[in-house]
């Protein structure tokens, strides 16, 4: 399981020109579910997400996490992330959950994000999302586990 966190000052997530989800300041999270990947998994990828400190402290350094400053997550579907690249042209998606088993576990994944935090916002698994974020910093990290 990975993900690729970016801190925003705002993002959203648009499928057919409407919104479905947004955030202001906050952590906008890719997330991409590998074959063997499950709850146990997807709750310490939350847990680590919401502890991952990229938000400073009074002296600038990186001290506090998105729960200590009240920020929002948005949280995204990418099974592109499972993408093996180290040969050709074109990205292996073999890696990468099936969409079936990827939808329950995504849905999973949100519930247990909306238990430990709030506000939470998402796309729409499996759908044509158009995804708007301004990137603080830029800040962007690639969490595994």
């Amino acid at each position: 399981m990975k993900a690729v966190i970016q801190r925003v000052s705002e993002a959203s997530v648009s499928v057919d020109g409407t919104v479905v989800g947004a955030i202001d300041q906050g952590i906008l999270a890719y997330i991409g579910l590998g074959h063997d990947d499950d709850l146990i998994q997807a709750r310490k990828l939350i847990d680590k997400i919401l502890a991952y400190r990229i938000y400073p402290n009074e002296e600038g350094k990186l001290d506090r996490n998105v729960q200590e400053v009240g920020a929002g997550l948005l949280l995204v579907s990418q099974f592109t992330l499972m993408a093996k690249t180290d040969k050709g042209r074109r990205p292996d998606f073999g890696p990468a959950m099936a969409p079936d088993k990827a939808k329950a576990l995504f849905a999973e994944l949100v519930a247990y994000a909306n238990q430990q935090y709030q506000p939470v916002a998402t796309g729409v698994f499996g759908a044509d999302m158009r995804v708007q974020a301004i990137n603080e910093g830029p800040m962007n990290f690639i969490l595994e586990v």
